[in-house]
């Protein structure tokens, strides 16, 4: 039988900690959320490994190490409301329902929406509620929101979904150049958005996110 908890712990020790991810709060979410439990049937002896997870229509569950550097650049507070976009089969979630207020997941296919809500349940995050609904679209009805991030690649941002950042507020994305990926941090100031770099990662982009090209001959 697979020993889940040893994985885990090494996971944080040799992916997390050397990454210069140094938050309590970050390194004790990780350490007690079973990412296996949060990955497909098939792929739980993969949930630990250094790399993104594969789920179905082009989506991943982020690597650990990225989401870890991520939610240490944002340093979400206890009493803040997150919105976690893209959140597949719960995971991301899980992890921010243990160092936030609580936690909107969106996730644009309804079975894993599904499988999330009752996953995320089944592990005691009774504040993190799954909105199934266009990743793009966010979920407004529930906002404005301290914080948002999004699991997985973008090309740009829709202006609809930046609207719903409060003023002060943070939001995290893996900007994805070419072949290049770059992890920016965003402070919301006076209705804009100002962006700074954290780190080098890459993800595939998410549906509805990618840039609009023009047709050309």
């Amino acid at each position: 039988m697979t020993d889940y908890a040893t994985l885990r712990t090494t996971m944080v020790d040799t992916q997390i900690r050397p990454s210069d991810v140094t938050k309590f709060t970050v390194i004790e979410a990780m350490l007690n959320v079973p990412r296996e439990a949060f990955v497909p049937n098939s792929q739980r002896d993969a949930a630990y490994v250094d790399t993104c997870v594969t789920l179905e229509k082009g989506r991943v569950v982020l690597d650990a190490r990225t989401l870890a550097k991520m939610l240490d650049a944002l340093d979400i507070q206890n009493d803040e409301l997150v919105l976690d976009v893209g959140a597949g089969l719960g995971y991301s979630s899980a992890v921010i329902a243990r160092m936030a207020e609580a936690v909107i997941a969106v996730e644009d296919d309804e079975g894993r929406a599904s499988e999330a809500q009752i996953t995320l349940s089944e592990q005691g995050a009774d504040n993190a509620v799954v909105h199934q609904g266009d990743l793009v679209n966010g979920a407004a009805e529930h906002g404005p929101y301290d914080v948002i991030l999004l699991q997985g690649g973008v090309e740009a941002l829709p202006e609809g979904l930046l609207a719903q950042l409060k003023e002060g507020g943070r939001i995290a994305a893996l900007f994805v150049e070419g072949a290049l990926g770059v992890v920016r941090v965003g402070y919301k100031l006076d209705g804009d958005i100002n962006w700074t770099f954290a780190f080098n990662a890459m993800a595939p982009v998410m549906p509805g996110f990618e840039k609009h090209r023009a047709f050309q001959l």
